[in-house]
Parts: C-alpha cells; sequence; structure tokens
C-alpha cells in the first residue's frame, strides 16, 4: 500500500495564472501546479536550498528535489516548444499565518487582490 502524499504547505497563491506565448496557436497547454510553482519561487527567487524549502514545504528534501524537477521541465518545455503554461492544482494547503514553522512572510503581506482565485480550490490544492 503506497504512503498517503503530504499536502505541501503554499504561502500564496499565484498572482498569475499562467502565461501565453507571443505566438498563439500552439497545440496543446502545459499544466504547472502550485506546488511546483511555490518551489521554483522558493528555490530560485527567494534563494532556499532545497533543505530550507522542505522545511518551509513541510515535506522531505528528497520530494522538494522531484517537485522542483518536474518543474523545471514543465517551464523549460513551455518556452522551447512555445506552449501556454497554466499554473492550477496540485496537493498543496494555504499558509493561513499562523503556523510554527519558518514562513516567508507572504502570507502576512496578502493584498486582497492576490486571494481571488482561493474560491477555485478546494481544501488540499485541487480545483472544484
Amino acid at each position: 500500500m503506497p504512503r498517503p502524499r503530504k499536502c505541501r504547505r503554499v504561502c500564496r497563491l499565484p498572482e498569475n495564472e499562467g502565461f501565453q506565448p507571443l505566438r498563439p496557436g500552439a497545440a496543446g497547454q502545459v499544466v504547472l501546479t502550485v506546488d511546483e510553482y511555490e518551489a521554483l519561487r522558493l528555490i530560485d527567487l527567494e534563494d532556499l536550498s532545497q533543505e530550507d524549502c522542505g522545511d518551509y514545504m513541510g515535506i522531505a528534501r528528497t520530494t522538494v528535489q522531484q517537485i522542483y524537477g518536474s518543474a523545471r521541465k514543465k517551464l523549460a518545455r513551455a518556452l522551447v516548444e512555445g506552449l501556454p503554461l497554466r499554473i492550477a492544482g496540485g496537493d498543496f494547503r494555504l499558509c493561513d499565518g499562523t503556523e510554527q514553522r519558518r514562513c516567508c512572510g507572504g502570507c502576512h503581506r496578502r493584498q486582497a487582490g492576490a486571494l481571488k482565485n482561493v474560491e477555485d480550490f478546494q481544501p488540499g490544492g485541487n480545483e472544484k
């Protein structure tokens, strides 16, 4: 029996739901999950190590490594093949700012507009 999947802690939902290539008309799209987006944000933008990212998200470093690798591959595919990139779904829970674990502070700085899409996600991060 496989081990149950842990929800990854995410500080805030992405401000953008996706990106379109300059030349529209590509067949298909790439879907980046919210937890993959968060791993990219923490590691590449916030300069956290994979271990620190794992501590923040409440998952093991090896899981972060898998999520991060998947996210980079999807991002590269979207860029190289000129495919639209959509950010949606995944196994995550939104940080409410009361966590005892280390936080990036974004959940405390959230603007009302940044949460406009939170209704589109059910607990656990899956879209309605």
